[in-house]
């Protein structure tokens, strides 16, 4: 699968009408899908906002617009052996940041984050920066 995975930062982008984001959302060629760890970070910031039901619809129609994968058997021994590595190293990512760069990796899907702190410690995940780019 060849494509592009894209983080809950820039999911929210789109949600937000960032016109450049949409605009690179907009001409891609492969593939744009999100995981359900991003999936589930959407529908908790709607569930947690002043607006919960709108912002929920809101969510549920984006959604609708890409595919979302799950974690899956390869995400998820990533997720095990790249947390053990960075546990050792005494440098842990946070949860969702590695699933998600994991499931990343798992499906050789580039990741379209803003967040690239955490997620370039991930050994051979691409990443793309639609936010500041």
């Amino acid at each position: 699968m060849k494509g592009y995975l894209l983080d809950t930062d820039t999911c929210i982008e789109i949600l937000r009408g960032n016109e450049q984001v949409i605009r690179r959302r907009r001409g891609c060629y492969l593939e744009v899908v999100t995981s359900e760890i991003t999936a589930s970070e959407l529908y908790f910031g709607a569930a947690n906002s002043k607006d919960p039901a709108h912002n929920k619809r809101q969510v549920d129609a984006f959604l609708r617009t890409m595919k979302v994968v799950p974690i899956g058997k390869h995400g998820a021994q990533f997720f095990g052996a790249f947390k053990a590595q960075f546990k050792r190293e005494g440098q842990l990512i946070p949860d969702a940041d590695l699933w998600i760069g994991s499931i990343s990796r798992a499906l050789r899907l580039t990741l379209v984050t803003g967040n690239s702190k955490h997620l370039r410690r991930i050994p051979k995940v691409k990443i793309e920066d639609w936010i500041r780019a």
